[in-house]
């Protein structure tokens, strides 16, 4: 493991192809904050772009995985001429980008939350493909008790898990425990804190030995379809496959499975 930066935002380079990003404003609470989700989208976008990195980690110094949005810059903002209007529009502007970028990342990303994930931290849980957290992790949405609705997390929340468990969390602000935060699928599993890290790398590592043409190709397609109804899923899932059948991932899977041997994945992005 090689530490490549050191800032508000830490990058961890691992071997197999895998980069952690983690969030290193503690004084803060890791908040993100206009400079937190520049830097993601730069680390995000560049990481994007290179062909040996294979999966993204994101996770936090502290005892706060995020606590969302920095309502010291947000308040601030309404002495601006315009109550601060511009400022809010170009901050949720550049979260909702941050977040979409995540999605439409063709390398798998995880988060690792060890602590507590509220309004737009609790969003970037939803918005990773995987999520895994220590069994002491908590979660909430409270914009409702700030008068400050959370709009913008509700869209990847409402996307993770079901319509009634999403309007609990967002009607009443409440936190949720990491037991309750799997039972909803907001998270996939939980683990002791020391426990945690080792479980992310191992689903990392095991997420990395797989084609990674096939892993992008279908992460895209996941959430292509996600938003079809059910005759337009299928007919574009089908073609997608098809494509990826010609291809040489499949060819050398399917003879390795046939000759009962490892495959040998040569195939790039």
């Amino acid at each position: 493991m090689k530490n490549i930066s050191s800032s508000i935002l830490i990058k961890e380079v691992h071997p197999n192809g895998v980069i952690k990003l983690i969030l290193n404003d503690c004084a803060n609470k890791n908040a993100l904050s206009e400079n937190m989700l520049t830097s993601l989208i730069d680390a995000i976008k560049d990481i994007s772009n290179q062909q040996d990195v294979k999966v993204i980690i994101i996770a936090s110094t502290g005892n706060v995985f995020s606590s969302g949005h920095n309502l010291k810059e947000i308040s601030s903002a309404r002495d601006d001429k315009d109550n601060g209007e511009s400022y809010f529009i170009n901050l949720f502007n550049l979260c909702s980008s941050m977040m979409q970028m995540i999605v439409n990342c063709p390398k798998p990303v995880i988060a690792e939350i060890n602590g507590i994930a509220t309004a737009a931290g609790c969003q970037l849980v939803a918005s990773c493909d995987l999520a895994l957290a220590s069994s002491s992790s908590k979660f909430a949405t409270p914009g409702v008790n700030i008068g400050l609705f959370c709009s913008t997390p509700m869209v990847a929340l409402s996307r993770n898990i079901n319509k009634k468990d999403a309007m609990k969390m967002l009607l009443t602000g409440e936190m949720i425990d990491a037991t309750e935060a799997k039972r909803i699928s907001l998270i996939n599993d939980h683990f002791h804190e020391d426990e945690l890290s080792k479980e992310v790398i191992e689903l990392a590592n095991k997420i990395s030995s797989k084609p990674m043409m096939t892993v992008h190709n279908g992460k895209h397609a996941f959430y292509k379809q996600y938003e079809m109804n059910l005759s337009d899923a299928y007919n574009y899932t089908s073609k997608v496959m098809a494509r990826n059948a010609l291809g040489e991932d499949a060819k050398e899977g399917i003879e390795s499975f046939l000759e009962k041997r490892p495959p040998n994945w040569n195939s790039e992005e």
